[in-house]
């Protein structure tokens, strides 16, 4: 049976940024441009997008196309038995457990899209606190919230490649830039949002410091899913014409480009109503609900239909994520175990299903359920970002770099010699040495060391 690929080149465009663009877009993107500078954070970014994000991308691509399996046997294939073929089931295990907690943080938005909806976050700002505290320790709630978002996950999955994962990439992500542009025009219009804007769009170099380029690092590296196997599994639908590093660049460019539209979002609407922009992961369940509500005072049913946009925005950012992660390990099952598609997702589902309410009890309503005395879901979080995604995104860069045969990696860059340029060559010494490098640094950084 031939096994299913994209059916256009619009749909892996939009499925392969749908795996990136996700809640760390909409929310760790705009709070750590507020915490390091603004402007000056974002010029780094691009850089480092150059410098890591691209040449990593086509490293997965490369495996994943050649491989056209999951990723376990994908990295097996063009490890001809070594040992490197374990980096493969690393990834597979990474997004697994990082899906398990996304989809907590998943659920607290689909909560919070209701309840916009029905009109429960109207309060002040010590309401909108007590509101996210009594919520996310709540024992069944979150709970609840956290399993159907894994399965509103399942039921995409289900119908496989063009009539699931393409289908709903073909319709999230036009809704998602379209709700981020009404967002983005209504709050540039609030009186003293200028601030806001040249915060984010005019730099100011004097702010830069060696811990604002590792940070712009360590964001373009998490931003683009490096080191889940996604990238991988889904380069394993490719069809043998696309043009790998043209792709990674569209795709590194859709996922820049709705981070900042992103900030744009929320920084003129903070400034307006005198929120600093340095607010933590707190920024989008407590501080811009009272936000919207203080800065569309004058017309408060805009600021009801601006915030039930926003959530509608970030449960779709979430969605088309957690849809990728899914993947990766349904494909695995599918493929290794030799499970109809149905009852692969259903055996991710499960897991994935368990561990959300691990992670979603330990947040308050069984506060006894810690892992090295973290809650499970800050330890799930700090070991895939700190140490599994660097590793895997490390060992894929050395695998491609330099073990997999030169003419193996050069046929797959240049689709057999069909694209002509130059780019080769410059891609192999920014995989070879540019990338570790980088990683080396991020995972430095992550433990405190530089």
């Amino acid at each position: 049976m031939a096994r299913s690929k994209f059916g256009s080149r619009l749909g892996i465009i939009l499925a392969t940024a749908g795996s990136a663009v996700g809640l760390g877009n909409v929310w760790r993107f705009p709070y750590m441009t507020g915490q390091n500078g603004g402007a000056a954070f974002i010029v780094f970014y691009f850089v480092c997008v150059l410098l890591l994000g691209l040449p990593g991308m086509i490293s997965e691509f490369i495996v994943g196309r050649h491989g056209g399996a999951n990723a376990a046997r994908a990295y097996d294939k063009l490890s001809r038995g070594k040992p490197w073929r374990w980096v493969g089931y690393l990834g597979i295990f990474t997004s697994t457990i990082i899906l398990g907690f996304y989809a907590v943080v998943a659920g607290w938005c689909l909560q919070y899209l209701f309840a916009s909806l029905m009109g429960n976050l109207n309060g002040d700002a010590d309401y909108v606190a007590r509101y996210f505290a009594s919520f996310s320790t709540h024992p069944l709630k979150p709970c609840l919230w956290a399993v159907a978002f894994v399965l509103i996950t399942h039921l995409v999955i289900v119908r496989g490649i063009q009539n699931g994962i393409e289908r709903a990439s073909k319709i999230l992500m036009p809704t998602l830039l379209l709700l981020l542009v009404v967002i983005v025009v209504a709050s540039c219009l609030l009186p003293g949002a200028l601030q806001g804007i040249e915060f984010l769009l005019k730099p100011d170099f004097s702010k830069i410091s060696r811990n604002v380029v590792l940070e712009a690092l360590g964001q373009a590296f998490f931003s683009l899913s490096m080191g889940t196997a996604c990238l991988c599994t889904y380069a394993s639908y490719f069809g043998r014409d696309v043009n790998l590093g043209r792709s990674a660049l569209q795709i590194a460019l859709i996922d820049t480009m709705i981070a900042v539209m992103a900030g744009l979002m929320i920084f003129p609407a903070a400034f307006s109503v005198g929120v600093t922009p340095d607010a933590g992961p707190s920024l989008i369940f407590i501080t811009l609900p009272n936000v919207f509500r203080e800065a569309f005072a004058a017309v408060p049913i805009v600021g009801h239909i601006i915030a039930f946009m926003f959530y509608a925005l970030l449960v779709f950012a979430a969605l088309t994520s957690t849809i990728s992660m899914h993947e990766i390990g349904t494909a695995f099952f599918h493929e290794e175990l030799r499970q109809p598609r149905g009852r692969a997702a259903w055996v991710l589902t499960v897991v994935c299903s368990v561990i959300a309410v691990f992670c979603s009890l330990s947040m308050g309503a069984v506060p006894s359920l810690k892992i090295l005395g973290l809650n499970i879901l800050d330890f799930c979080d700090k070991l895939t970002a700190q140490y599994l995604l660097p590793l895997g995104a490390l060992l894929t860069c050395l695998f491609v770099g330099w073990y997999v045969p030169r003419q193996v990696v050069r046929d797959e860059f240049t689709n057999n010699g069909t694209l002509r340029g130059s780019l080769f060559g410059i891609y192999l010494f920014a995989v070879r040495f540019v990338c570790p490098l980088c990683i080396l640094l991020i995972f430095l950084h992550q433990l405190g060391v530089v």
